[in-house]
């Protein structure tokens, strides 16, 4: 039987692991089968609806044989260590799901022994859930660097998500800071774990597809020296030829000391910074290039469009009534659906700023780049910057806490500007 201590250990190792959100799995169940992970999808926050939805997160084992210098659970560190079998894991999911204390789970694990074996034991574990267990619930894996990669590809018909995590955004800050791991240990199953979901897609495969809800990976920020236009260059090659579904950002905590990692964290402004930016890249048509440079950190005083926008005020105001799509969705202030909405309300009436305001358009920071009927209330210069840093400063300050609003922290969550 399985001990507290155990559990707790476990649990607690695997909360650095951001990874995993809502699942989007569209897999079918078995008609004899427990749970659904279609109907509400799995994530460790606050669906729009405001329900809060939760997955079990646990490592099979802490024991690692790698010494990433960011990883609590590095084989140096001076850590309680526990591990957990195959049919533990499936009989504590089971037993949570029944009093409806989860709705799935996330199971990863360090690298206890070899790659191989701890991902024949990862895979042995989601087979059994399925087959024995007959549960149909939603279940993300955590891929084992320098595994077979034939062991990804037989879990990955038996999970909805996979994640490869990335966690530094170079192969130099790799070889410094995890040299046990290299660039292609990470990228080439993401690659073939790829193949494999874009073969079921074309050839409209139903019934056992691979990864139903895709892939996902996860970077720390700020353990590294990375500017963050390097880390959006990664991001947006990952999205547009990888395929992700989701990047994570993880802000840099030193839970673990070393001379080769910061001494102190680096804030969660970065991270939500990042967020946004990735917002823009997946949502509004941005490319890299436009939001940050190279070498180059988002700014800290306005958001991504904001900042974008104040570089390109030639470019400003819009008239809201003949705007084309793409240049509204570059309006500070007016979000992907709100653009949307735009569109189609145009068609029957010329807008005005009543009409936006309903909509729920931002109007304190839309009125400065947009036109209604051909009238400006907006401000310019240093009048217009002023304005945009307080209404940032309030945004940031509730944003950054999520203990705010439902819309504001909403906000927050999804990267909406």
């Amino acid at each position: 039987m399985l001990d507290a201590t155990t559990l707790q250990i476990l649990t607690e190792s695997a909360k650095y692991d951001v990874s995993c959100s809502s699942s989007g799995s569209k897999r079918a169940n078995t008609a004899d089968g427990l749970g659904n992970a279609s109907v509400g999808g799995i994530c460790h926050s606050f669906t729009p609806d405001g329900r809060c939805i939760s997955l079990l997160k646990i490592l099979m084992s802490n024991e690692c044989v790698y010494d990433c210098e960011y990883c609590p659970n590095r084989r140096s560190a001076d850590v309680r260590r526990a591990h957990i079998s195959p049919d533990e894991i499936c009989e504590l999911t089971i037993n949570f799901y029944k009093r409806n204390y989860i709705e799935g789970l996330f199971l990863s694990s360090a690298v206890s022994g070899t790659p191989d074996k701890t991902m024949e034991l990862l895979t042995e574990t989601v087979i059994k859930l399925r087959k024995q267990y007959n549960f149909n619930g939603y279940i993300h894996l955590k891929g084992i660097p320098h595994a077979d990669s034939a062991l990804a590809m037989k879990a990955a018909k038996y999970v909805d998500r996979m994640s490869y995590n990335i966690e530094l955004p170079s192969e130099k800050s790799l070889k410094l800071l995890a040299p046990q791991k290299t660039k292609d240990s990470l990228i080439t199953p993401m690659k073939k774990l790829q193949t494999a979901i874009v073969y079921d897609r074309e050839n409209k495969v139903k019934k056992g597809k691979v990864l139903p809800a895709g892939q996902t990976t996860q970077m720390i920020v700020g353990a590294s020296p990375e500017s963050d236009g390097q880390i959006l260059r990664l991001t947006e090659y990952l999205y547009r030829h990888m395929d992700l579904k989701r990047v994570y950002y993880s802000s840099y905590i030193p839970v673990v000391e070393s001379p080769l990692l910061p001494a102190t964290p680096t804030g969660l402004l970065r991270e939500h910074r990042l967020y946004q930016a990735d917002w823009l890249i997946r949502f509004y048509g941005f490319d890299v290039n436009e939001i940050c440079g190279e070498g180059e950190n988002l700014s800290t005083e306005y958001d991504p469009k904001c900042a974008w926008a104040l570089r390109n005020m030639h470019l400003f105001p819009v008239e809201i009534n003949k705007a084309p799509l793409e240049m509204l969705l570059r309006v500070p202030g007016i979000g992907a659906k709100s653009a949307y909405k735009i569109i189609e309300a145009r068609r029957f009436a010329a807008l005005d700023f009543d009409n936006l305001a309903k909509m729920r358009i931002v109007l304190k920071r839309a009125r400065h780049f947009i036109t209604c009927k051909g009238r400006f209330y907006g401000s310019e210069g240093g009048a217009l910057k002023a304005a945009l840093l307080i209404d940032e400063k309030s945004r940031t300050d509730e944003q950054l806490s999520l203990f705010s609003t439902p819309s504001v922290a909403l906000s927050a969550l999804t990267g909406e500007l």
